[in-house]
């Protein structure tokens, strides 16, 4: 009787390692969107956060002038806010891991084209 072989054999191995690098190439550039997308999602929430932040100071100085941004700002996303006094605001928010940047705006500050308190992002 002959001793039946145990294992795989070279070639298999080297098929299963391309296909796994096949899988691998592909997958790679998909998170890649996926975490460009993360960071946008995280700057229109904290432009989001900052309308109602800005309406709430609003509403208890009669004024948009002397609102503090930086504990609305998320880790990574420096937030740039602009108050014209009673008149209206505007901020753009940008994201250390991404070339997009958002915008937002109230009354006569709001970015060109933009509706009132509608986060935009380019």
């Amino acid at each position: 009787m002959s001793k039946a072989r145990r294992g795989f054999t070279l070639v298999e191995l080297l098929l299963v390692v391309v296909v796994v690098g096949i899988l691998t190439a592909t997958a790679v550039p998909k998170l890649s969107g996926a975490k460009s997308s993360a960071y946008v999602a995280t700057m229109r929430s904290d432009l989001k956060n900052l309308v109602v932040s800005a309406e709430s100071h609003y509403a208890d100085n009669g004024t948009y002038a002397g609102l503090t941004v930086t504990d609305l700002q998320s880790p990574d996303v420096t937030i740039t806010y602009t108050a014209d006094g009673a008149l209206g605001w505007a901020a753009t928010a940008a994201h250390t891991g991404t070339s997009v940047e958002c915008a937002v705006g109230i009354g006569s500050s709001r970015p060109a084209g933009s509706a009132e308190g509608s986060v935009s992002c380019e």
